[in-house]
């Protein structure tokens, strides 16, 4: 099992590291000493953010000094691989594949010598883990991509992707919060706000959980989109055991 190491980041941050590549193994340590330090509301911890492989603790050095920090984590520290709970908490997100809402769509079906339908069904049937936000706010970076499916990004990137499209990029795939530019081949989007700074809590997952996606008709993608801007919409939440 990888051994943690503790690194400043500054006066007020510390980092959390736990070996040196993107694995589940690795990610549960970093996500049991995440839920770790929040169980035990550690006076002086301001902020925890989880990476692939990392945690990082931005703490109030006149709170908690430095040595004090170190002491807890190590007592915190996770044992096993499997600290972190066996039960998953799932988002089920409408996704509409094709068309101008995933323009790449057919191109990568038949770079991959697939049909539009097939790629769809494969990029459907995973439960993606959500390693870590980052990028833009609540940029999910998703992993379980099935092989079948990685893609090299665009070798020139779009100035503009909408906020929604769903792209696959190398070995991820992941959401859009926010316009912006970019280089992932998109195959699709969704109707969801995965960032919404008017709502009490602007984004909507966090690293630890999972997200499914769920194929929709374009139809079903209008009438969601108008829920959503009535309020009456929230995202389906599974939770299954593993």
């Amino acid at each position: 099992m990888a051994q943690m190491r503790l690194l400043p980041a500054g006066d007020r941050a510390l980092v959390a590291e736990f070996g040196n590549e993107i694995s589940p193994e690795i990610n549960n340590l970093v996500q049991a000493l995440a839920a770790a330090v929040t169980k035990q509301n550690v006076a002086g911890v301001e902020e925890l953010v989880p990476t692939f492989r990392s945690l990082l603790i931005c703490y109030d050095p006149d709170i908690l000094p430095l040595r004090e920090l170190v002491r807890v984590l190590r007592t915190l520290e996770p044992k096993e691989t499997g600290a972190v709970s066996a039960a998953r908490r799932i988002l089920r997100i409408p996704c509409c594949y094709g068309s101008h809402f995933g323009p790449d769509l057919l191109e990568l079906a038949k770079e991959k010598g697939m049909t539009r339908d097939e790629i769809i069904t494969l990029h459907s049937q995973t439960d993606y883990r959500i390693y870590m936000l980052g990028f833009l706010p609540g940029f999910v970076y998703l992993g379980g991509l099935d092989k079948r499916l990685e893609a090299k990004r665009l070798s020139t990137p779009r100035v503009k992707i909408p906020k929604g499209s769903v792209g696959i990029g190398g070995s991820q795939t992941g959401v859009y919060p926010l316009d912006s530019p970019g280089g992932w081949r998109l195959i699709g989007a969704t109707p969801v706000d995965f960032y919404d700074p008017n709502r009490e809590q602007p984004i909507l997952c966090q690293a630890g959980e999972y997200i499914r996606f769920a194929p929709i008709s374009s139809t079903d993608y209008y009438d969601i989109r108008q829920m959503i801007q009535k309020g009456t919409y929230t995202p389906e939440v599974l939770t299954t055991n593993v």
